[in-house]
């Protein structure tokens, strides 16, 4: 009898354990699916503005295009 209340006793602190660990593991993972989620916003704040200074640069070099033409109309070329 005493053997088997050691038993339960035994397993009842492993399950404690267990159960400490898995909310550990559980705080962890939600720490990361923060990470993550800040990670892809900062990704997609960094994609629009790289879209926003290439649209920005096509622009300029559509203008420094129509700029070169203009001068060349004056020089008669």
């Amino acid at each position: 009898m005493f053997e088997e209340e050691k038993s339960v006793t035994t397993l009842a602190q492993k399950i404690e354990e267990l159960l400490a660990r898995y909310k550990d593991v559980v705080a962890q993972n939600e720490a990361l699916r923060q990470e993550v989620v800040k990670a892809k916003a900062l990704s997609e704040a960094k994609d629009i503005q790289i879209a926003k200074l290439e649209n920005d640069l096509i622009h300029k070099g559509l203008n420094g295009d129509d700029l070169l033409s203009k001068i060349e109309a004056v020089l008669g070329k």
